[in-house]
């Protein structure tokens, strides 16, 4: 299933794409798409019966605007430096072990709201990431065949970084990945069912229409079973939580100067195989 959410910032409504491409009304079934819905299989189940049955109201998705598909999302996981060419174009060693970083909720935006560029910033990057969307709490977990099995789906993710903040003001990375707006999510959740192998997707990201990351998560130094088994050793994981899994070659801070970091009025374009297509355009905050 194809899951998302629609409507004004804060007042979204869940709702279902279906196969031919119409929004279904989700409302009179479920309160919203959250933890609290992944973890319940028969809710699951009355929403694949009715849209099934054809029993699902139709909605008018002209000028509706798609929120993020998951709501109260209790934490973000971020996997850093998980692809081979990523590493490559950072002139970075493959990483021994997974680096783990945290984004708050709040970065979550829409797939297409306005990403705002930070006061200061010089350095401001894109990322697609795929996002791996938890539906069973994850603890302790001994294998990454477990690992997939606690993945309800799966989401576009823009890991939006500013690389000085990152990297050159000291301490951690909090302060180049949490800015307002840093992390659009969407526009579907699509349930793991319909993703066969997290290994065999393609992203891609465009900016002002030059492609700039075309890679596969085939790359990925630590694939999506193995992530999550890993994250489970240190930091349990619930149904809602997601953890965006790194991005591949391609970012702004891998290209020879003058790098071309982002700026007011850009517009970055990005997708992932079978998960739907973001579109932002950029604003001075």
């Amino acid at each position: 299933m194809k899951l998302l959410r629609v409507g004004t910032a804060g007042r979204e409504r869940p709702a279902l794409l279906d196969p031919d491409g119409t929004l279904r009304d989700l409302s009179g079934l479920v309160a919203d798409i959250d933890g609290t819905l992944l973890a319940d299989e028969d809710a699951l189940g009355r929403i694949r019966t009715a849209a099934a049955a054809g029993d699902l109201p139709a909605l008018d998705a002209t000028g509706l605007r798609t929120g993020p598909p998951l709501a109260r999302i209790g934490k973000i996981v971020c996997i850093g430096l998980n692809y081979h060419d990523h590493a490559r174009e950072t002139g970075a060693e493959p990483p021994a072990e997974p680096v783990v970083f945290l984004k708050a909720p709040d970065t979550v935006v829409g797939p297409d709201d306005t990403v705002l560029i930070p006061r200061g910033s010089v350095k401001t990057d894109w990322e697609v990431e795929l996002a791996v969307v938890i539906g069973r709490t994850a603890r302790y977990l001994e294998s990454a065949e477990e690992g997939l099995a606690h993945v309800a789906g799966y989401a576009v993710a823009h890991d939006v970084s500013e690389r000085e903040f990152q990297i050159e003001r000291g301490g951690t990375w909090d302060k180049g990945k949490n800015c307002e707006t840093f992390n659009p999510l969407g526009p579907w959740l699509v349930t793991a069912d319909e993703v066969p192998d997290p290994q065999d997707l393609s992203l891609r990201l465009w900016v002002n229409g030059e492609l700039k990351q075309d890679g596969t998560t085939a790359e990925q130094i630590f694939p999506v079973g193995e992530v999550v088994r890993y994250v489970s050793r240190f930091i349990t994981l619930y149904p809602g939580d997601v953890v965006n899994t790194g991005t591949p070659a391609g970012v702004a801070m891998g290209h020879p100067e003058p790098k071309p970091y982002l700026r007011a009025g850009d517009v970055v374009e990005l997708e992932v195989t079978g998960l739907g297509r973001q579109r932002q355009v950029l604003a001075q905050a």
